[in-house]
């Protein structure tokens, strides 16, 4: 019940910022034909989506779809990709100090460096391929999901550890029974950022690095003067990566169900 009363709650500022929108073009608060009106924008996605695209000329006629594959796609094997090395980097850079000081100061060197700044390195390495979309995202995933990992490992309860200690656990049992549970809420929040990344990254690769996908899109709907489609991009980036925020949450709803216990008792 709660859940539901909440939901209405969750509409009140996209609803009013919606609203300001339309007030915006309808009173021309700013100079005629840079913002498109929503209706005009509701009006070219439906023709984005569900357009004629065979004989058809237009690239914004059925072509959405297609794109959000591409785009999904690249962000679900990069993102991928990232978690796969950050998890297991970020749980030994905070395990093990050795480890730690070798790697941790490279990463922070790196880490400040922006996923633009990538861009002519990923291109000249990979070419104008999927490899070099692949790379600028899992690249501006892999960063928060490592710093985020090695935290919640530095952050594991001392008397868990003792406690593990004197009942005979050895160092991997301890790592993989204590250690990885307790770091589990940090590992979650470091993809859900990584995830956001993830989508900001494949706009900007495909802008440049490729030559398809919901980047490409807005890239080309700019170069020819189609602000409507530049606007249905964006809210269409925008909700995917609501949706795959949604999806870690579930995810990690389930694999946290101990805390909840835990905090019942």
């Amino acid at each position: 019940m709660a859940r539901v009363l909440r939901a209405p709650w969750a509409l009140v500022l996209p609803a009013a910022l919606l609203v300001l929108w339309h007030l915006t073009v309808e009173y021309r608060w700013v100079a005629e034909g840079i913002i498109p009106s929503p209706a005009q924008v509701l009006r070219s996605w439906e023709v984005w989506i569900f357009g004629v695209t065979k004989g058809g000329l237009s690239p914004y006629s059925g072509t959405w779809l297609d794109n959000v594959l591409y785009s999904s796609k690249r962000v679900l094997q990069g993102f991928g990709l990232a978690a796969l090395v950050a998890i297991p980097l970020g749980l030994m850079i905070g395990w093990n100090r050795l480890t730690g000081r070798l790697v941790d100061p490279t990463i922070q060197l790196l880490r400040p460096v922006p996923i633009t700044a990538w861009l002519p390195f990923a291109i000249a390495v990979f070419g104008i391929y999927d490899a070099s979309a692949l790379f600028l995202i899992g690249l501006g995933a892999f960063y928060p999901i490592v710093v985020n990992t090695t935290h919640g490992v530095r952050d594991t309860n001392l008397l868990l550890l003792r406690a593990a200690r004197m009942m005979g656990a050895g160092d991997g049992t301890v790592l993989a029974k204590v250690v990885f549970p307790s770091a589990l809420p940090s590992i979650f929040t470091g993809m859900r950022l990584g995830i956001g990344v993830a989508w900001t990254a494949v706009i900007v690769a495909e802008m440049i690095a490729v030559k398809s996908g919901l980047g490409y899109v807005l890239w080309d709907a700019y170069y020819v003067g189609r602000m409507d489609i530049c606007v249905a991009t964006m809210v269409s980036v925008g909700a995917l990566g609501f949706v795959s925020d949604r999806v870690i949450v579930y995810a990690s709803r389930i694999l946290l169900r101990w805390r909840t216990l835990e905090a019942g008792a």
